[in-house]
């Protein structure tokens, strides 16, 4: 459809709430939206201007969309939350994390109960205490529990291990009650347990007065070792409530939202406070999305609850939204309690709020400074090697060999000036059986140019910039290369000094770019060097480990190929194989080639027969 035609189809829609789905020329779904009146919502799409620049270019890539009108705006709202979870558009924004919040958990069946770190709950009786807002917290909380009370660490399995060995370090360290003693027993140990719950869901004055009740009892029946550990025990809970550790779905109050919408980066933050004290924040950074501030915080409240798995009773925001009513509304029946959500204009709260979009501010602003840093150094990059685009993408190869044997190549890829690992390749040498690092390379960039025109997907993006250990003869056959294969990207060698650091690029045609004066191009240059070679290296060691490991074998009589791998496996190293004994070498390969291999480490007992 051209433009006008969207125009006028949207012109014809209902004055009804419902749901919009935008459509590119392939059919495919690049953004999805709610409105409350679907007439008024989707032709403000197709007005001659007032967009910014990248609502334009979604704008741009509509041929066709479709509407689900709804009863209520609630009912819009569930369905858009379906429909982007079902097509993810591409225009939509979405959180990145979406695998929830760790919680504790404890399966209390079992007679010793241990604490576990889940991802989420499951429906199997088990009990779940969180969510945490990481793991690093979550570990933290719980290793100060268990030392608190004095629960075991070790992998000792209860009640089955009780007094099999004796008590390890921790008892005698007084940071283990000693239950693998089976004093105290199980009964006293699922107490400890408890108590420990309950720190964990935030009731330690609960704890604090029924431990002083049974303190003071202790004293008047004259249980004065009793009445000491329950004070020691209470000394204990006030470390841990200095220390903040209790938090867990029940107790969470508040969450206080900050959003800032920069031009090329925005910020969703959210602080979590509980009883008044700031606990915990999340933040997100993302690219700025289509949708105005009031459609993207809404669009994210919605992601990040429902993928959270808990929600807390009062959700303060920086703006009005246009679906305060349905949001709460679907809040409240998805975690069945009521969720207030507000926007303060004043006092406390509104002071909370101003924090969290300070913070907004402030972590977009610092990622947006280390941005356009990158940003500077791919220009530059750009501007003085002349290369046709920015050089987003860059190729390094290196080669690494110890005289003749086991030559590799490496290659890796760095995206906007970051290592992406995941792209990273490497190469055995297959075509030479001496040390030469250009037929070397040569090999290699062939290699990677044939899995590219063969349409390998491994090697299906080329890079916006190639470079090689090596100078201009280096480059100049990469380029020879490509010439003969009919592709075209720009290459350079990479040029060190007497440090082994890259000083600077050569062309193939053998002019030389220097890179010293420009700190940030020289530091980038240098990891991508160092990096390249550190992958090739760490390769080039793994081949010779196992040829070495291979080699001391492989002379003797009787032990094949898969008699050495056999040994290999059992015994993990050859190092362990000589220190074998002739009967556990025997358990692996036949007598008469056990013999010949305890003979070969221990020659001087054949010699004695």
């Amino acid at each position: 459809m051209t433009f006008l035609e969207l125009k006028e189809k949207a012109l014809n829609l209902p004055m009804k709430p419902g749901v919009y789905i935008m459509m590119d020329k392939s059919g495919e779904v690049i953004y999805v939206g709610k409105a409350k009146l679907l007439k008024n919502r989707v032709t403000g799409y197709f007005r001659e201007n007032g967009h910014d620049p990248k609502t334009m270019v979604m704008v741009s890539k509509i041929h066709d969309f479709d509407i689900i009108v709804a009863k209520t705006e609630f009912d819009a709202l569930v369905t858009e939350n379906s429909l982007i979870k079902n097509h993810k558009p591409r225009y939509n924004i979405r959180l990145k994390d979406d695998k929830g919040f760790p919680y504790a958990r404890l399966n209390l069946k079992d007679d010793y109960p241990r604490f576990t770190v889940v991802s989420k709950p499951q429906n199997d009786g088990a009990k779940y205490l969180g969510p945490y807002n990481s793991r690093t917290i979550l570990g933290d909380a719980l290793a100060a529990i268990i030392r608190a009370f004095k629960l075991p660490t070790c992998s000792r399995k209860f009640p089955a291990d009780i007094n099999r060995e004796r008590p390890c370090l921790n008892f005698h360290m007084s940071i283990c009650s000693g239950y693998c003693r089976g004093n105290p027993d199980a009964g006293e140990y699922r107490k400890m347990i408890e108590e420990a719950i309950m720190v964990l869901e935030g009731r330690s004055e609960e704890l604090r007065t029924q431990l002083q009740l049974t303190m003071e009892q202790a004293a008047e029946n004259l249980q004065f070792e009793k009445a000491a550990e329950i004070r020691d025990r209470l000394k204990t809970l006030s470390v841990l409530e200095t220390k903040q550790l209790a938090v867990s779905a029940s107790m969470i109050d508040t969450d206080v939202v900050g959003y800032h919408q920069g031009t090329v980066k925005s910020c969703f933050v959210v602080l979590h406070y509980i009883g008044g004290k700031l606990l915990g924040k999340n933040y997100e950074i993302f690219e700025t999305p289509v949708e105005d501030s009031a459609e993207a915080v809404s669009a994210l409240l919605r992601q990040y609850y429902l993928h959270r798995g808990t929600c807390p009773k009062n959700i303060l925001l920086p703006m009005e939204i246009p679906d305060i009513e349905p949001l709460e509304q679907l809040l409240t029946e998805t975690y069945a309690k009521r969720v207030f959500i507000t926007v303060p204009q004043k006092g406390e709260k509104q002071k909370l709020v101003s924090l969290a979009n300070m913070n907004a501010v402030e972590e977009t602003e610092r990622v947006t400074e280390k941005e356009e840093k990158i940003l500077k150094t791919l220009e530059w990059l750009h501007k003085a090697l002349g290369l046709p685009k920015l050089p987003r993408r860059i190729e390094a190869y290196d080669i690494s060999n110890t005289g003749d044997s086991d030559i590799v190549g490496s290659m890796t890829v760095f995206e906007n000036a970051r290592p992406l690992k995941r792209d990273y390749r490497r190469f055995k040498i297959k075509t030479l059986d001496n040390q030469d690092d250009y037929h070397s390379m040569q090999e290699v960039l062939t290699r990677r140019f044939t899995h590219f025109t063969e349409g390998d997907g491994k090697f299906n993006t080329l890079p916006d910039l190639l470079l090689v250990d090596g100078g201009a003869a280096h480059a100049a056959m990469a380029r020879d290369l490509q010439v003969l294969m009919m592709l075209t990207v720009p290459v350079f060698g990479m040029v060190k000094d007497d440090k082994h650091k890259t000083r600077a690029l050569v062309s193939p045609d053998g002019k030389e770019i220097g890179i010293t004066a420009n700190p940030a191009v020289f530091s980038l240059i240098g990891k991508i060097q160092e990096e390249t070679h550190r992958f090739a290296v760490e390769y080039h060691r793994k081949l010779r480990s196992k040829t070495t490991r291979g080699s001391a074998l492989d002379g003797i009589k009787g032990i094949g190929e898969s008699r050495r791998n056999a040994l290999l496996k059992k015994f993990k190293s050859i190092k362990a194989i000589e220190n074998a004994s002739l009967e556990e070498i025997n358990a692996v390969v036949p007598r008469n080639a056990a013999e010949a291999v305890f003979a070969y480490f221990h020659p001087e007992t054949a010699s004695d027969k």
